[in-house]
């Protein structure tokens, strides 16, 4: 198993993962654009040309996410990436897993007759049903499989949803008291 590093994003420093996202929209942009050119520059399909070009650009694999009662457990198919390739970025509510890849061809001497090999982009966001504690999450990557493991956060009894107050509430209404 590698150790993945998590990019930790707080509130203040969230312009590198706004870039990123910008730069991931534009190539979409494009594509859809090369797309609409293709067939002809005719109308009222727009929104077909934009999802084939996220299909052709960006992978959203499968993933599966587990929770006990201190912590989250997220796992993410990634398949032929290796660690240098994966970017995990966790925010309080949300897990962000990003890799890039690209394949050359083998042999530069033979006729290559067709290829499926290119480059390609992992994109997978997670939004998390509680908050996660940023200091104590951890990712590791082995057989093609990235896990991530997120303490949850701990919440001041002050900052708790009024529906769990109420909820807390009911049960300690619900606890007899024996004379």
């Amino acid at each position: 198993m590698s150790k993945i590093d998590i990019r930790k994003l707080e509130k203040e420093n969230k312009e590198s993962l706004l870039a990123s996202m910008e730069t991931l929209f534009c190539r979409i942009k494009e594509r859809a654009y090369a797309l609409f050119e293709k067939r002809g520059q005719a109308e009222g399909k727009d929104m077909d040309d934009w999802l084939a070009a996220e299909r052709e650009l960006l992978w959203s694999p499968p993933a599966e996410l587990t929770e006990t009662e201190s912590e989250f457990h997220l796992r993410v198919a990634v398949p032929g990436f290796e660690e240098k390739e994966i970017e995990v970025t966790a925010t309080p509510e949300t897990v962000i897993v990003k890799a890039e890849a690209s394949t050359q061809t083998e042999s530069e001497k033979a006729d290559t007759l067709f290829s499926e090999f290119a480059a390609r982009t992992l994109l997978r966001r997670i939004d998390l049903p509680a908050p996660i504690d940023l200091d104590h999450t951890n990712a590791t990557l082995g057989k093609g499989l990235l896990k991530v493991v997120a303490r949850k956060a701990v919440r001041p009894e002050a900052e708790k949803p009024e529906a769990e107050k109420k909820e807390q509430a009911k049960e300690i209404r619900k606890i007899a008291v024996a004379a």
